[in-house]
């Protein structure tokens, strides 16, 4: 694949030249992306459920492509089956009689192109957010809104959280995991900080119970997407491999994940 990018060379009497570089960049078939978290948020039934269905794309691609014209099903152990139906061609697929059960395990089936992806999850049960403190002189500079959300951990239990804060305006999420390995049993806190943060923003926090294999996931994922990892032409990362097979094709294997959560949500205004 190539891709032309022009440097335009400004000089002191704003005149101006360019120079034409032709960079080869390596390309690949694309490969099935799959964004499959089942959330069963606390005080609904669960029932409306979706699974959102991509292809990767070359670096420079301005949109996602979607994957259109899946097969898509869940099964439980106790041999119910809910079929996932696309929207036009969206590729969001969608379900609104599904079964959530807190520790039923789950199987993901996804025919695509007449290859077979498959993946299994657990649905985790997480603990209730009580409360969000906040703090207005956090950080090292003392100027930047901190916020706590707080919640009791199960004794006796490895748990396993991801944390999701939700700025509503302008549709950004801050995201982190936490396990209880120094915890266990205690009231502890997620934590969120933010120094352009302003009084009056709506802030939706989530917390979603996850597994242990899901949250190792996202250990090293969000290692590799921080914002200090550098640019795109430096030398990347592993891919990360998620919990999903091709159990056709091995060797075509796919993005993403799997995931089953029990979901606690918190609505916070920045006082």
């Amino acid at each position: 694949m190539k891709k032309i990018i022009y440097i335009i060379l400004l000089s002191l009497s704003f005149t101006a030249c360019e120079d034409v570089i032709d960079l080869e960049l390596n390309s690949a078939e694309p490969r099935l992306v799959i964004d499959a978290s089942l959330n069963w948020f606390k005080g609904t039934d669960g029932k409306d459920q979706f699974i959102k269905l991509s292809l990767s794309a070359p670096f420079y691609n301005l949109e996602v492509p979607p994957a259109n014209g899946a097969i898509v099903t869940v099964t439980d152990t106790n041999n119910n089956t809910f079929s996932f139906i696309e929207e036009g061609d969206t590729g969001i697929y969608r379900n609104s009689v599904f079964i959530p059960e807190i520790n039923g395990v789950y199987t993901l089936t996804i025919n695509y192109k007449n290859e077979i992806y498959r993946g299994t999850e657990q649905l985790m049960e997480v603990a209730e957010i009580d409360r969000v403190e906040q703090k207005n002189d956090g950080g090292f500079s003392r100027d930047e809104i901190e916020l706590k959300a707080f919640y009791n951990d199960p004794a006796g239990f490895g748990n396993y959280y991801l944390f999701e804060f939700d700025m509503l305006e302008t549709n950004s999420v801050s995201l982190e995991v936490y396990d209880d390995e120094f915890t266990d049993g205690n009231e502890i806190f997620a934590f969120y900080t933010d120094e352009d943060i302003e009084t009056g923003t709506e802030i939706s926090v989530y917390n979603n119970g996850i597994s242990e294999r899901y949250y190792e996931y996202m250990v090293v994922l969000l290692q590799q997407t921080d914002d200090e990892g550098g640019d795109p032409f430096e030398t990347q990362p592993a891919t990360v491999r998620g919990n999903c097979v091709n159990e056709t094709n091995p060797e075509n294997y796919p993005f993403g994940y799997f995931r089953a959560s029990e979901v606690s949500v918190f609505n916070y205004t920045v006082q």
